[in-house]
């Protein structure tokens, strides 16, 4: 005979998905007025300086997780460093977050054998990822508008047509 679930434990485990559902769905509202603000984050780049979100603000900016034994992340890296050569002189941004189980040896020898023209930083405790939305998959990418919300979320490797699109609708934007 099965026991009946408590009334607390029903209550709660429809909170959490409700939760879940709540958080997904702003990231789903891409461009829309609930885009969700992009969290309040202090990378930590590999010359030893630091940027913030509030850095970023005025600029269109897209944060890419990503990790040097991830064959995505490493097929998609020229794509993000062509992005960024086009878009740069208009206000745009991009910061390549290697994740915490990422040696920092091997990001910096990635980073300036393939001569990376963005910022890459490091998140050595993974604060970073957990802050953007607990970021597990590589790789994970986010466009954030001038304005510090987050506008789309791409996991895996982004269509570049239609991520161009978006990037010159948001440097176009006030």
């Amino acid at each position: 005979m099965k026991k009946p679930i408590s009334n607390s434990i029903a209550r709660r485990s429809l909170l959490v998905a409700a939760g879940g559902l709540a958080a997904s769905s702003a990231l789903g509202l891409a461009g829309c007025a609930g885009a969700q603000a992009a969290p309040d984050s202090t990378f930590v780049l590999l010359d030893g300086s630091t940027t913030t979100t509030g850095d970023l603000r005025g600029k269109v900016t897209l944060v890419n997780f990503w990790a040097t034994t991830c064959v995505s992340c490493v097929k998609e890296m020229p794509m993000l460093a062509s992005t960024y050569t086009k878009y740069r002189d208009q206000g745009y941004e991009t910061i390549a977050v290697a994740m915490s189980y990422d040696p920092p040896a091997w990001v910096l020898n990635f980073a300036q054998t393939r001569q990376l023209p963005f910022k890459v930083a490091l998140d050595n405790t993974g604060q970073i990822a957990q802050a953007w939305g607990d970021v597990q998959l590589t790789p994970t990418t986010y466009l954030v508008d001038k304005q510090g919300r987050i506008v789309k979320r791409y996991v895996g490797e982004p269509e570049i047509e239609a991520l161009h699109q978006l990037i010159e609708k948001l440097l176009a934007q006030a």
